[in-house]
C-alpha cells in the first residue's frame, strides 16, 4: 500500500505489516511510484497506445529509448527478433538503422498475419528487414534464421514472442549462440512476475516469465551476464531502468 502526503510531502509504504516513510521527493519514493505506475498502465494497456512511423509497438516507451542507446552504441549489424505482431518493433528498428546507415532487421513469427505483412512489405522501410514465419524454436526455422545471419560482426537478439518459462529458455538456447561479445540477448517482459496479482494476470507468473528463464540461464552460461547497459546521459540520482524488461538484458562477455 502506498500512502502520498503532498502537504507533508512524504510516501508511506507498507509491505508485509511494515510501514515506512520516505521523502515525496526521493529516490526511493520514485521507485515505489513507478513501480505502481508500470503495474496500473499494465492492466490499463498503457503500451497498447502507441505506434511508430504507422505501425502499433507495443512497448513501453521506456525501453524503446534505452533499447535505441544500446543500439546506436553497438551499431549490429544484424537485430534478430522473435515475435512480429503489427510489425512497429521491427518498423522501429529499421529505422535506426537507416539512420545510422547500418545494419539490418530479422522478424520471427509463428504467425504473420496477412494484413500485418501486407502493411509492413508496404512499409518504405521494409528493405532493411527479413521476415520468417514459423515457430522460433523449430530447428528448421532457427537454422534458416542463422543461415540469414551468416557471419554478421555484431549481432543483437531480443525474444518478444511466447513469454512462457519453457518457451523463453527455449529461445535462449536456441539463438545466444548468435550474439556476439559486447552484444545482447534481451528477454523481454519479465514484468509479467510483477503483476501477477493484478486484474489481467496470473498467479503462475510468479515463476512462469521471461526473467525467471533468463536468470537460470546465466547460471548455466557463464559466458553471459544479466546486466542493464550503462546509461549514456545522467544527471539525475537515479540509476534503475522503469521497464517491463527486469533481468533482461544477457550481455555476452566471453
Amino acid at each position: 500500500m502506498l500512502k502520498v502526503d503532498e502537504k507533508a510531502q512524504t510516501l508511506t509504504v507498507v509491505e508485509n505489516g511494515e510501514e515506512r516513510t520516505f521523502s515525496l521527493y526521493s529516490d526511493e519514493a520514485f521507485s515505489k511510484i513507478a513501480d505502481l505506475y508500470l503495474k496500473v498502465g499494465w492492466v490499463q494497456k498503457y503500451t497498447y497506445t502507441f505506434s511508430w512511423m504507422g505501425r502499433p509497438v507495443i512497448q513501453l516507451p521506456d525501453d524503446m529509448i534505452r533499447l535505441q542507446e544500446v543500439f546506436y552504441d553497438l551499431k549490429p549489424d544484424v537485430i534478430v527478433e522473435t515475435g512480429v505482431a503489427h510489425g512497429g518493433s521491427l518498423i522501429y528498428y529499421a529505422s535506426l538503422c537507416k539512420a545510422m546507415g547500418k545494419g539490418r532487421v530479422i522478424g520471427i513469427d509463428i504467425e504473420i498475419r496477412p494484413h500485418n505483412r501486407k502493411a509492413i512489405e508496404e512499409h518504405e522501410l521494409f528493405e532493411y528487414i527479413e521476415l520468417f514465419e514459423g515457430s522460433s524454436t523449430d530447428p528448421d526455422t532457427v537454422a534458416a534464421v542463422k543461415n540469414s545471419v551468416g557471419d554478421a560482426k555484431t549481432v543483437v537478439v531480443l525474444l518478444d514472442s511466447n513469454h512462457t518459462y519453457a518457451h523463453v529458455t527455449d529461445e535462449l538456447n536456441a539463438y545466444h549462440d548468435l550474439v556476439t561479445i559486447g552484444s545482447y540477448i534481451v528477454s523481454t517482459d519479465g514484468v509479467m512476475r510483477d503483476v501477477a496479482d493484478a486484474p489481467r494476470g496470473q498467479a503462475d507468473w510468479v515463476t512462469d516469465n521471461p526473467a525467471n528463464a533468463a536468470e537460470d540461464f546465466v547460471k548455466q552460461h557463464s559466458e553471459f551476464v544479466i546486466q542493464q547497459p550503462p546509461w549514456r546521459f545522467n544527471e539525475s540520482t537515479l540509476s534503475d531502468n522503469v521497464t517491463h524488461w527486469p533481468s533482461a538484458w544477457l550481455k555476452r562477455q566471453k
